[in-house]
């Protein structure tokens, strides 16, 4: 409560002094997805750095990563957010998914663990958010029971939504399998990996967070 009570403090002397609050755009989708290397692109290309390490090892990131005051432009127009990475999402996490990528069994355990509390927090974490990127691996089927999840969970919380079907520059990617099975919501496909089609994702980060 103490935390709510200083915040709305900070919210109304911004607001007495003209200055707009700072919101957050998270990071959301399954290991491996392509989250963090979409943040590392979006960071990079205005800060010069990165938020976080991408991994071929699932569960990479364990801990949400804030990366604060980041002016992004398009088209001659700046906006000033937070990005915020976050742990995949996952039902379940056995620490022998993790011995196949050459973790001893205690390493492997031991990520388990974390990646546990890592999904943990970055489901209380939605509740911060402004805008969520959901991002969704284009080269596989996007109905699972994750990606429902997080939607869900978004509808439920009413945030706003924006797809990034990942990974078009793969032969197996389908962004019109994205399209049809979330309709409502904006699908824009794009290669965090070489940065296709980013300006046209900025583009609609925009017109989301106006």
């Amino acid at each position: 409560m103490l935390e709510n009570f200083w915040n709305n403090i900070k919210n109304f002397f911004n607001q007495l002094f003209g200055q707009k609050k700072i919101r957050r755009l998270g990071f959301y989708g399954s290991p491996n997805a392509g989250k963090t290397t979409l943040a590392n692109l979006i960071s990079v290309n205005f800060l010069g750095k990165e938020i976080g390490k991408a991994s071929k090892v699932p569960h990479e990131t364990r801990e949400v990563a804030e990366l604060e005051h980041v002016e992004i432009e398009n088209e001659g127009k700046k906006l000033v957010i937070n990005l915020v990475d976050t742990p995949g999402i996952a039902t379940k996490i056995d620490f022998e998914d993790f011995l196949k990528y050459k973790l001893k069994k205690n390493e492997a355990k031991k990520r388990a663990k974390e990646a546990t509390k890592g999904v943990i927090e970055a489901i209380k974490w939605l509740d911060k958010m402004d805008v969520v990127l959901v991002v969704i691996d284009s080269s596989k089927d996007p109905y699972t029971q994750v990606n429902i999840t997080i939607l869900g969970n978004l509808e439920a919380r009413n945030i706003p939504v924006i797809i990034a079907a990942n990974k078009v520059d793969l032969k197996r990617a389908d962004i019109n399998k994205v399209k049809k099975m979330f309709p409502q919501y904006e699908v824009v496909g794009i290669s965090a990996k070489n940065g296709k089609n980013i300006e046209e994702l900025y583009k609609v980060i925009f017109e989301v967070m106006k």
